[in-house]
């Protein structure tokens, strides 16, 4: 029955149609005033990189219009970023809770709608949900009770301070464990949905980082500039 709904539910829900979100920041709708905290990486103050989540403990990458890759591929770009000197990153990631894969329910699963995004323990179950329904406040296409018509006001209403985010489906990092071979989950931020779906299938990503980014890194001709500099001025106070 499981295999069954996830074979119908990827034919359907893994089209990848590409819509750019109209969405723009929301004051005073989730935390993220509050929850993100801007990163500069490039030395710029007026402009922010990265986003620092005090709830996830990691960074988000603040540009979120990735272009469409497969699952092998959104890995492999993640793993290799570096931003300004900043490395490490990688996909957000989820919890497979209960039975192996596709637990469907309508709230506190691992697949369906507003699924498990974490616990008074402090355990994250998914990143990406934790973004949209807790940090964003934005709803589900079903509120928790299931009800088929879609709640007011659902989709992706709130894309904080993020740029270029897509009313799209985004990779995890986690494969789908019924068939790690082939499946892997992602996060869909038009209707705050959560499945598996096939690695070859074309999806957008976004780049995490564990923990902070708090400092610029000092590009290496700063460093040397900066050693020449004090080489002149020891030779300087010798000459004195």
């Amino acid at each position: 029955m499981k295999s069954r709904l996830l074979s119908t539910i990827s034919a359907c829900a893994i089209a990848f149609v590409s819509l750019t979100a109209q969405a723009v920041p929301v004051i005073g709708q989730g935390t993220w005033e509050t929850t993100l905290q801007g990163r500069d990486l490039d030395g710029n103050a007026a402009t922010y990189e990265a986003y620092y989540d005090t709830t996830l403990d990691i960074t988000w990458l603040a540009d979120a219009n990735v272009n469409l890759m497969t699952w092998d591929a959104a890995n492999t770009w993640a793993a290799n970023l570096n931003v300004n000197g900043v490395t490490g990153w990688r996909l957000p990631t989820l919890v497979d809770t209960g039975a192996p894969g596709c637990d469907f329910a309508n709230t506190g699963t691992d697949c369906g709608y507003n699924v498990q995004t974490g616990s008074a323990a402090t355990t994250v179950y998914s990143e990406m949900a934790s973004l949209f329904y807790d940090t964003l406040g934005n709803l589900g296409y079903y509120d928790t009770g299931g009800n088929r018509r879609p709640q007011p006001g659902w989709g992706l209403t709130n894309t904080g301070p993020f740029s270029n985010f897509q009313s799209n489906n985004y990779w995890s990092g986690l494969e789908y464990a019924l068939n790690a071979t082939t499946g892997a989950w992602y996060f869909y931020f038009s209707d705050g949905s959560q499945y598996g779906g096939n690695k070859s299938n074309s999806g957008y990503a976004l780049a995490v980082r564990p923990g902070d980014v708090s400092a610029v890194p000092v590009p290496a001709a700063v460093w040397l500039f900066g050693s020449g500099l004090i080489g002149l001025l020891g030779l300087a106070r010798r000459k004195r």
